[in-house]
C-alpha cells in the first residue's frame, strides 16, 4: 500500500510513523489523561484499514484527518488537542516556503501526482519540468496573493475547481480559434520576422505549423485551425506548376496540349498536397512548445466553409489526404506505426457527404475507416449545429469549448480586432477566444444538502455566487493586458491586430470572447437527490432542471456584465480524481455517488451503465443542447477496423440527432512482444497498473497506449481515478 507525501512523491505506507506521531502527542499530556498502548495501536490499525479501503494511495493530509477522528472517537480530547496543535505548528513551518519540496520532487521525477496530471506531458523531460516549476510558483502566488481565501479554500476542498492556476499569475487566456486565413493571406510576424503571403501550398503549411507553435506558447489551452484557410494555396501551387511544366516542355522542344500540361501539373499538385499535409502532421507531433508538450491543436474539416467549385474540390482533396495519412499513423521509436494524440481532427457531416451517392461520400467512408483505426476524426452535425447555433457552423476551441454565436456583428460592433480579412455583416468566429474556466462540483452540492431539495437549491444559489466571483477574477486578471505580452496573438493576426501598447480590453466584452462556467458530476448529483440514474425518466427532469438553472445564471451574468458567460461541460482529467477524493473525505463512500475514485464528466451517462450507442447519443443530445459553451458525447465501441459499416451507421445517426460526438476505440502497442491488441488494466498492491495480456509487460515506457479521456486522446497515462474510469467503461455497441 502506498501514500502520497506533501511533495507529491509516493512512498510505502508505514504504520509505525502513525504510531510514533500519536505517542508524541500522548507524552505531551498528563499521565492520567494519556491513551493506553492498546488504544494507540488500535487507532493506528484502524487508520491502516481505512487507507486500504480507499482503493487508492491516501495523502498525508487524509491520513492525519483519520488519526484526528480516531483519537476523538476515544473521547481523549487532551491528546487530540496536542496532536492538532502539533499538526498546525508544522503546517505553519511548511508555509514559510510552500513550493520548495514540490519543485525538488519534480526535478527528481518523484512527484506521482504531477506524473499523472496531464496525459500528454512527460514530466521527466526538462522543458516539461520547467513548465511545472513555473506552475508551482504561479499556484503559490495565486493562492497567497491573487485570489481571496474563500475561493482558494473552495478550490482546495473540491467545491469548485479554479482551472489552470499554474498559469493564472501571468496574463494568459485559455483557448482560441486561430484566424489563420488573415495571417496567411495578409502576412504576419513571427519572432520579429516578417512573414509574407506564401507562394505555394507547402510554404503555407510550413508557416501554419510555425503559427501553431507560437500560439501554443502564448496561451495555456487548445487552439483550432481550419483546412479551408489552406485550401486557396492549392490553386496558387497549381498555377505555378502549370507555368513550370509548360516551360519545361517548351525547353525540351516537345509539343503538348493544354490538357497534357494540366495533367502533369495536377500530379505535382497531388505530390505537394501529400508533402504539405505530412508536414502539418509531423510538425505538430514533433514541435515542443514552451509548456513542454506538442501543440494541442484541432484541425477543422468543413467542406461548406468555402464556395463551390475548384476551391471546395481542393479542400476535399486536403481533407481526404489528412485522413489517409492519419490512418497510416506515425512511427514510434521502434519504427511501428501507432496512433498519435494530435492533431485532433473534426469532420463536419453535411448533406453532400452523409449518404451514399452524394458528391463527397467517398471522403466520409475514409473518415469512417480513420475512426475505426485511429480514433479520429470526431464529428459535428451541420444539420443539428445550425439549429443550436443560430444557423452558423464552426469548430470548437481545443477539445470541446465552443464560442457563443456571434452577437457583436449583429449589434454593429464591427471589426474591433482590426482583422484584415473582416467582412462587414458576416458573422465572425476565427480570431475569437475563451478567457478561462471555473467548474462547479454538482455532486458536492447534492451531498451537502443531505437530499433536502430546498436546501439543495439554497446551496446551489450560494455556489453560483461563488463561481461568479471566481470567474470575475479570471476576467479581471486579463483586463489591462497589453497586446505586447503575446504579439503573435494580439498584434499579428492570430486573434487581433492591435497596436503596440494597446490593451486587449475591448475583446473581453460584447461576446467577442467567452468565459466558461464548467460543471461536473450531473450523473452522481441526480443519483444522490433522486436515488436513480439521470437516464431514468422519473429522474431526467431534475437533471434537466439543474442544467437550465446553470444556463439561467450564465444569462443573468451576461446581461449584467456584457460578458459572454457560457455553460461548459468540463473535460475533467486529473480533476475527476481530485473531486472524488474530496467528496470521500467530506461525505465518506456513498454507493453510486462517491464510491469510486472518479466522478462523471459533465452530463455523461455513467461509464458503467449499460446503454446502447444510439440511445446514449439520443439521451445526451438534450443535455448537449443545454451546454452551449462546450460539450461532446461519445460511444464506447470495440475494434471496428472490420466493421466500417457500423461506424458509418453511428455517423449517420450523429448527423440526424446530436451536434458533436465521437467514437472511442482502442489503439495500443506493446514494444516488448509486438502485441497490438488492447493493453489491459490490472490491480496490484492496491494500485491500478497497465499490463500487456500477451507477455505481461508492465513497463509504461515500453508500451504505447492511446485512450480518449476528455474529448482528446491521451498517450502519457493517467492518474488512478481516471485509470479506474477507463477500466470500468462498458461497450455501447
Amino acid at each position: 500500500m502506498k501514500i502520497i507525501k506533501r511533495s507529491g512523491s509516493e512512498m510505502v505506507f508505514d504504520i509505525t510513523k502513525i504510531t510514533a506521531a500519536i505517542e508524541k502527542a500522548n507524552k505531551e499530556v498528563p499521565e492520567s489523561e494519556r491513551l493506553t498502548r492498546e488504544q494507540v495501536l488500535s487507532i493506528s490499525s484502524n487508520v491502516e484499514k481505512k487507507c486500504s479501503a480507499l482503493g487508492r494511495a491516501a495523502s498525508v493530509e487524509e491520513i492525519q484527518d483519520m488519526v484526528e477522528n480516531q483519537i476523538m472517537s476515544t473521547e481523549n480530547y487532551s491528546v487530540a488537542r496536542k496532536y492538532i496543535t502539533y499538526r498546525y505548528t508544522r503546517a505553519l513551518v511548511r508555509k514559510s516556503n510552500s513550493t520548495d519540496k514540490q519543485i525538488l520532487s519534480l526535478l527528481e521525477c518523484e512527484n506521482e501526482e504531477v506524473k499523472q496530471e496531464n496525459s500528454n506531458k512527460n514530466p521527466t523531460v526538462n522543458s516539461v519540468q520547467r513548465d511545472y516549476m513555473a506552475g508551482e510558483v504561479s499556484k503559490d502566488i495565486t493562492k497567497r496573493f491573487l485570489l481571496p481565501e474563500d475561493i482558494v479554500k473552495a478550490h482546495e476542498e473540491g467545491v469548485i475547481h479554479f482551472h489552470d492556476a499554474d498559469y493564472f499569475a501571468q496574463h494568459m487566456h485559455n483557448c482560441c480559434l486561430v484566424n489563420l486565413e488573415d495571417m496567411l493571406q495578409n502576412g504576419t510576424v513571427i519572432s520579429e520576422t516578417m512573414i509574407e503571403k506564401p507562394r505555394s501550398f507547402s510554404t503555407a503549411c510550413n508557416i501554419a505549423t510555425q503559427i501553431i507553435a507560437q500560439v501554443a506558447s502564448s496561451q495555456y489551452g487548445g487552439q483550432s485551425i481550419s483546412l479551408s484557410h489552406l485550401a486557396p494555396f492549392v490553386e496558387v501551387s497549381r498555377k505555378k506548376f502549370r507555368k513550370a511544366v509548360k516551360e519545361e516542355f517548351e525547353a525540351a522542344g516537345i509539343e503538348t496540349t493544354e490538357e497534357q500540361i494540366n495533367a502533369v501539373a495536377e500530379n505535382r499538385v497531388k505530390e505537394e498536397v501529400n508533402r504539405g499535409i505530412q508536414m502539418i502532421q509531423y510538425q505538430v507531433i514533433t514541435l515542443m512548445t514552451t509548456n513542454g508538450q506538442a501543440p494541442f491543436v484541432t484541425v477543422f474539416m468543413y467542406l461548406d466553409e468555402v464556395p463551390e467549385g475548384q476551391t471546395r474540390d481542393d479542400l476535399a482533396m486536403l481533407i481526404k489526404e489528412m485522413l489517409l495519412q492519419r490512418i497510416k499513423g506515425v512511427k514510434n521509436e521502434k519504427g511501428v506505426y501507432i496512433t498519435p494524440a494530435f492533431p485532433k481532427l473534426i469532420y463536419v457531416l453535411e448533406e453532400d457527404n452523409i449518404k451514399e451517392g452524394t458528391k463527397y461520400w467517398d471522403i466520409t467512408k475514409v473518415a469512417a475507416e480513420c475512426t475505426a483505426k485511429r480514433m479520429v476524426p470526431d464529428y459535428i452535425s451541420e444539420k443539428v449545429m445550425k439549429e443550436l447555433k443560430g444557423g452558423d457552423v464552426y469548430t470548437c476551441m481545443g477539445c470541446r469549448s465552443f464560442l457563443t454565436p456571434d452577437r457583436f456583428t449583429d449589434a454593429g460592433v464591427s471589426n474591433i480586432a482590426n482583422a484584415l480579412n473582416y467582412k462587414e455583416g458576416k458573422h465572425k468566429y476565427y480570431g475569437r477566444f475563451n478567457q478561462g474556466v471555473v467548474t462547479i462540483n454538482l455532486v458536492d452540492i447534492a451531498c451537502s444538502s443531505g437530499g433536502d431539495i430546498e436546501k439543495f437549491w439554497e446551496i446551489f444559489d450560494e455556489r453560483m455566487r461563488l463561481c461568479k466571483r471566481a470567474l470575475m477574477f479570471r476576467h479581471n486578471r486579463l483586463l489591462g493586458t497589453p497586446s505586447d505580452v503575446a504579439p503573435i496573438l494580439w498584434q499579428y493576426g492570430a486573434l487581433a491586430r492591435l497596436k503596440k501598447g494597446e490593451t486587449i480590453d475591448k475583446l473581453l466584452y460584447s461576446g467577442y470572447s467567452t468565459i466558461s462556467l464548467g460543471y461536473a458530476g450531473l450523473c452522481e448529483c441526480t443519483k444522490y437527490m433522486t436515488g436513480k440514474s439521470h437516464t431514468d425518466p422519473s429522474a431526467t427532469p431534475f437533471a434537466l432542471e439543474v442544467m437550465q438553472k446553470l444556463n439561467d445564471y450564465c444569462a443573468m451574468w451576461k446581461k449584467e456584465k456584457d460578458i459572454d458567460f457560457s455553460l461548459y461541460g468540463t473535460p475533467l482529467e486529473s480533476t475527476t480524481y481530485k473531486f472524488a477524493k474530496c467528496l470521500q473525505k467530506r461525505f465518506g463512500k456513498i454507493e453510486g455517488v462517491t464510491d469510486r475514485n472518479y466522478i462523471t464528466n459533465s452530463y455523461h451517462v455513467h461509464v458503467t451503465e449499460e446503454i446502447d450507442a444510439f440511445k446514449k447519443l439520443k439521451f445526451e443530445s438534450q443535455f448537449q443542447a443545454l451546454s452551449p459553451g462546450g460539450a461532446i458525447s461519445y460511444v464506447e465501441v470495440p475494434d471496428m477496423t472490420n466493421n466500417v459499416e457500423g461506424v458509418i451507421a453511428v455517423m449517420q445517426y450523429i448527423y440526424d440527432n446530436i451536434m458533436y460526438a465521437e467514437l472511442n476505440t482502442k489503439s495500443d502497442y506493446c514494444q516488448v512482444c509486438g502485441y497490438d491488441g488492447q493493453i489491459q488494466i490490472i490491480k496490484e498492491d492496491g494500485k491500478l497498473k497497465w499490463e500487456c495480456p500477451n507477455c505481461g509487460n508492465r513497463d509504461q515506457d515500453k508500451m504505447n497506449v492511446a485512450r480518449r479521456t476528455c474529448g482528446y486522446i491521451g498517450t502519457q497515462f493517467w492518474n488512478q481515478g481516471r485509470t479506474q474510469e477507463i477500466q470500468e467503461r462498458v461497450m455501447h455497441l
